[in-house]
């Protein structure tokens, strides 16, 4: 099926397609199918603009495959602060259920080659109210996203660069992490500068506590991959930061 373009994407296609993805395992044949013809397929380069702020929030998207970067872009000095980056099988764009707005406060742009399904969320929001299943989805995945954002804030206010860039490791180690003989890879390309402005520091800073890292054996650099060889220190290291910055 990926041999096709996405404009040559069938209905059977695109049902196939959403029965794989996290959101849509659990659904019915009917739901699938009115998803599905609902449902367009765009194929989207890399650094390409899935929408930017300001643009109409009308619509939900699933990565089919590839993988997305959410970010804030200054309008004035064009600095970007990365939200999060997304990979296969994640529903976003959720923001179209609830902006009073109607408009998009965040950016998201292709970190990879990328397929997406674009979902009118008009209808999406029709079906969450018919399906508690596609309903309960919904909501535990705004409530992951608000919780993720809570803790950001929190290790912004609390912890230093080394904190949160372990803490970052150790995510996108769970989130993202291959099993590898010499520990787990984080299996997305991770650019010092992206890596940057997620924990909100400077290249430079974060080029010398990696390289520090890796001198101690906790990470190796892997085809500009970063493999943990010692997951278990990150937990530790970010438990001993939790207690200095809380001390009870």
């Amino acid at each position: 099926m990926q041999a096709k373009r996405a404009n040559a994407l069938s209905a059977a296609d695109l049902a196939t397609i959403i029965q794989q993805l996290d959101f849509g395992s659990t659904l019915s044949e009917q739901l699938i199918s009115q998803l599905a013809s609902s449902a367009v397929a765009l194929d989207l380069r890399r650094r390409r603009f899935v929408y930017r702020a300001g643009d109409p929030a009308d619509s939900l998207y699933a990565i089919v495959h590839g993988t997305i970067k959410l970010c804030r872009i200054d309008h004035d000095t064009g600095r970007e602060a990365v939200i999060d980056i997304l990979s296969e099988g994640s529903l976003f764009g959720e923001s179209a259920l609830y902006s009073t707005a109607g408009r998009r406060e965040n950016s998201a742009v292709a970190y990879a080659n990328s397929r997406l399904l674009r979902i009118p969320s008009a209808d999406f929001q029709k079906w969450m109210a018919e399906d508690d299943r596609l309903h309960d989805y919904t909501f535990r995945l705004i409530g992951q996203r608000l919780e993720q954002a809570e803790r950001r804030l929190a290790d912004f206010a609390l912890n230093a660069i080394p904190a949160r860039l372990d803490r970052l490791l150790a995510d996108f180690s769970d989130r993202y992490g291959v099993p590898d003989r010499g520990g787990v890879l984080i299996d997305i390309p991770l650019p010092h500068r992206e890596i940057a402005s997620i924990v909100g520091s400077t290249r430079e800073s974060v080029t010398v506590r990696l390289n520090a890292m890796r001198r101690e054996g906790t990470i190796e650099f892997v085809n500009r991959r970063i493999l943990v060889k010692r997951p278990e220190s990150l937990v530790r290291e970010i438990s001993l930061a939790s207690k200095v910055a809380n001390p009870a």
